[in-house]
């Protein structure tokens, strides 16, 4: 396998309010490798969307082996504007929060061969959106989603 699509969402009820991050894993012929949703704390829902790409790429390196990782291509798929637009350089990174967020994903892209980001729409992500929702409602958080 030389390729992964990854579909990532983050989102947080209220902001800051308890958070959550998703991935999907899937390989190139869209077979599902690995989905995770996680529950990370009272976060802002733009910290929720940065750390969901983050860790389906932590995850692809263990997985994989950080050789292999070297010769891999990554599509990731994400309905967070902010953060395609960001990593894509449409976007400047000027909040110094979000910054050390940037910082490592942008490094750890490095450690593949190809990383792309790609923005699609909310209903187009609901597998990952589905992981958030759930590792949120683990926790017992069942408010709105914002």
């Amino acid at each position: 396998m030389d390729k992964f699509i990854v579909f990532t969402d983050g989102g947080a009820r209220g902001n800051p309010g308890p958070a959550a991050l998703g991935y999907v894993i899937k390989n190139e012929k869209g077979e599902t490798l690995k989905e995770h949703g996680e529950y990370i704390g009272e976060k802002t829902n733009n910290e929720a969307e940065y750390r969901a790409p983050i860790f389906a790429l932590k995850k692809i390196k263990a997985l994989w082996g950080k050789e292999k990782a070297k010769k891999t291509e990554v599509q990731i798929f994400s309905d967070s504007q902010l953060v395609v637009r960001q990593f894509n350089r449409e976007y400047k990174v000027e909040n110094e929060s979000m910054q050390k967020f940037f910082l490592e994903l942008w490094n750890l892209t490095i450690d593949f061969k190809n990383v792309t980001f790609s923005a699609i729409p909310r209903e187009k992500n609901k597998e990952a959106d589905r992981m958030v929702n759930q590792a949120l409602d683990a926790k017992g958080h069942t408010k709105q989603l914002i």
